[in-house]
Parts: C-alpha cells; sequence; structure tokens
C-alpha cells in the first residue's frame, strides 16, 4: 500500500469514528426526544424464550395432518 493511499485510509477511518461520536452523543443525550419517548432504550427487556410444552419432534413426526391442523389452531 503506498503512503498516499494510507493517508486517505486513516483520514477515511479518523472520519468515520466521528461520526459515530456523534452519532452516540446524539442518542444519549439527556435532552434527546428519542430517548425521552422510549423508542430508543439503553436497557431493553429480553424475552424469556423456555416453554415447556409436552410436544417433542419426534411427536409431530408421528402425528396426521389432520391433528398438526387441530393443535395450530389451538394455539392462535
Amino acid at each position: 500500500m503506498s503512503e498516499e493511499n494510507k493517508d486517505e485510509m486513516v483520514l477515511l477511518l479518523k472520519t468515520l469514528v466521528d461520526k459515530v461520536k456523534n452519532l452516540e452523543r446524539a442518542v444519549y443525550d439527556k435532552d434527546n426526544l428519542l430517548m425521552k419517548s422510549g423508542y430508543v432504550m439503553v436497557n431493553s427487556p429480553t424475552p424469556h424464550t423456555a416453554h415447556e410444552s409436552g410436544i417433542s419432534g419426534d411427536t409431530i413426526a408421528k402425528m396426521e395432518w389432520d391433528d398438526i391442523h387441530k393443535m395450530a389452531e389451538n394455539l392462535g
């Protein structure tokens, strides 16, 4: 890589870092309307995905299509 290309790359990286810092300031600023309105959350809740059901992949594999359709209707 030539010296000119290195200088351009360094300048580009500095510009990108400055833009990211400006975006962070805009998001985390105390007077930011997005933070106050709740559109941007710093600590968002994590959904609980552990769901215990008595149906396994093997059980579904052995079911008839009519049974699967009935089970799907009961879920929704």
